[in-house]
């Protein structure tokens, strides 16, 4: 956490304005983080919490989410972290399908690839553009489907990744946090909807 005597301290030493000072802590924190993280990354992590989370009983999702230690599992940090992601599969669209983009099979990413290749060449597009193009697409594709790369649903100013989110926690605790799977049901989905004509209905009802 930025408080307002490291930012003051930085500008008394470096002569910046406040908000420069802040920015570069900021920076400097969310490198710092980064570090920790990915030293930690290879630790084994074997506790945690599994959580299930009924939103208005028409969304339902169950989340196993991984610590190294049964203390950081009870703490109130890695509870609310919990909560919070669990609410955020529950709330996003697109909803998301996989924690990580190394969970989408290779057949399905050549299919969306070549999907969106014939949709660029029918669009016109120059043949030596394609490829960058359906690159970017693809890229934004990932991100509206991996859960690690959407943007938390309750970030204010719609910035912060659940990726940005688990990094800042496992700076604070210590440990290396992993998401490790969810799933999600929404009520009635996949069943066919009932298609009657409104017309006859309501003749019907009228006894007509």
């Amino acid at each position: 956490m930025i408080t307002t005597q490291m930012i003051k301290d930085l500008r008394e030493r470096t002569g910046a304005g406040m908000s420069d000072c802040k920015k570069a802590l900021s920076e400097y924190l969310r490198k710092k983080g980064l570090a920790a993280a990915a030293k930690k990354a290879g630790r084994i992590a074997t506790e945690g919490l599994l959580h299930s989370y009924v939103h208005n009983g028409r969304v339902g999702v169950l989340v196993e989410i991984n610590c190294e230690t049964d203390f950081v599992a009870k703490t109130d940090d890695f509870r609310q972290f919990v909560k919070d992601v669990s609410m955020h599969i529950a709330g996003a669209h697109p909803p998301p399908l996989y924690v990580s983009d190394a969970e989408i099979a290779p057949e399905l990413l050549a299919k969306e690839r070549e999907i969106l290749e014939a949709k660029a060449i029918e669009q016109g597009k120059k043949p030596e553009i394609v490829g960058r193009i359906v690159d970017g697409q693809i890229s934004k594709w990932k991100k509206d489907i991996c859960l690690l790369d959407q943007i938390w649903v309750r970030d204010p100013d719609g910035k912060k990744t659940i990726s940005s989110l688990l990094t800042d926690l496992v700076a604070k605790l210590g440990e290396n946090i992993k998401v490790r799977r969810f799933v999600r049901w929404e009520l009635g989905e996949g069943l066919e909807k009932r298609k009657d004509d409104f017309v006859q209905e309501v003749a019907k009802q009228a006894g007509l």
